[in-house]
This record gives structure tokens, C-alpha cells and sequence, in this order.
């Protein structure tokens, strides 16, 4: 279990080389108004995970922006996947490969986090086309404290009215920003602020801050 300080602190891990396994494209943000067949989608890829990887899969979690109805968001699921080492590639990452998911982030200086990318999408150069809904898959070891950022921040978006609207206007104006040659990372700096704003209150409605 992360201890409370590494749940409620946020620091920059340097780069240990080069991230990616699969080069991101230039990609223009597309946010779209909040479509309630998101959690169903969600619920498939997390049943076919599991099928996948029966008991490697200690938990599956519908995270990001499509988990909280009434948030505009990209039309990409995020699920967070725990497994027991998420350093250890050879107890899932084969099998999630071979059922069309694609490994496309390695970082093992950042509690080692591996990302996995499929389903439609409109970059499919980067993740193939297999007709499903387009995907992200975080995969975490259990002491991650990442896991638990993401669930109290969806939980505490899904209980606010006020941040939800508060983070929806920061998405819009952070996508209308965005230049011709602009990485979702440079979306997600410009509403890192509000971010940071929102997960304070979490964090105190959760309790692990007082």
C-alpha cells in the first residue's frame, strides 16, 4: 500500500530513456459530450481482460473522464489494470498483444507503467483496428499510487457538481488551445492547474488530507 504522502504528492519523474515502444502521431484533441454507452463499453473490455488474464488481473478499473457521466471527453476508454508485477512483461503482455492490444508506453522509472493501446481509433497507425471502442490499458503493480489517484479522483468528479463542470470548461478551453503540431501532453499540461485544484478537495473529501 503507497503511503499517504505518495498518494497526495505529484512530482515529475525524470525520463530514463525513451518512453515509447510505438512513436505517438500528431493528433488534433477531439472532445465529444458524454455518451452514456461509455460504461458499457468499459465493462466489455474489462470482461475480456479478464477472460484474458484470469487471475494476473488482480483488479479492473474504468478510469479517466468516460467513468463520470456528464464530462465531455476523447472517445478513448482508460482502464487501469493491476497485476501483481507490472515489470514482469511475460505474465501479460503477450496475451493482451495477441488479442489486438498494443504495447505502446514502457516506463519503468514511473512505478513501472505500461500502456496499451486499441480498438477503433482514429490514429490506427499507432494501434490496430479490431471494431472495438478505442483503448487505453495503464497497467500497475498494487503498490502504485497512481491506482489510487485515478479512482479518488473519479469518485470525487462523480459526487461534485461544481468540479465537474469546473474540469469540463478547463478540457474545452485546454482542446481549442491546441496547435497544429500538439501531443495529448500538451493538452493535458494546459489544464494541469485545474487538475491539481480539483485533486486537492479529493484528497480532503477522502481523507487523506485534512
Amino acid at each position: 500500500m503507497p503511503s499517504t504522502r505518495q498518494i497526495t504528492e505529484f512530482s515529475d519523474e525524470p525520463a530514463i530513456g525513451n518512453p515509447w515502444v510505438v512513436e505517438p502521431l500528431p493528433t488534433t484533441i477531439e472532445l465529444v459530450e458524454y455518451d452514456p454507452e461509455w460504461p458499457a463499453q468499459a465493462r466489455g473490455i474489462s470482461e475480456r481482460i479478464s477472460e484474458l488474464l484470469g487471475l494476473r488481473a488482480i483488479r479492473i478499473d474504468h478510469v479517466g473522464s468516460t467513468a463520470v457521466e456528464g464530462l465531455p471527453a476523447k472517445p478513448v476508454i482508460d482502464i487501469d489494470l493491476t497485476v501483481a508485477d507490472s515489470a514482469d512483461e511475460a505474465g501479460y503482455v503477450s496475451t493482451l498483444q495477441d488479442a489486438g492490444f498494443v504495447l505502446t508506453v514502457r516506463e519503468p522509472w514511473w512505478h513501472e507503467h505500461r500502456l496499451f493501446r486499441g480498438g477503433q481509433r482514429a490514429d490506427d497507425r499507432v494501434a490496430p483496428t479490431d471494431g472495438g471502442p478505442a483503448t487505453n490499458i495503464h497497467v500497475f503493480g498494487p503498490d502504485s499510487p497512481e491506482l489510487i489517484k485515478h479512482l479518488v479522483f473519479r469518485n470525487w468528479l462523480r459526487s461534485s457538481e461544481s468540479d465537474r463542470k469546473l474540469y469540463a470548461d478547463a478540457k474545452r478551453a485546454a482542446a481549442a488551445a491546441q496547435q497544429e503540431h500538439d501531443a495529448v501532453m500538451d493538452y493535458n499540461v494546459r489544464k494541469q492547474a485545474v487538475i491539481l485544484e480539483i485533486y486537492e478537495r479529493a484528497f480532503r473529501a477522502s481523507g487523506f488530507l485534512s
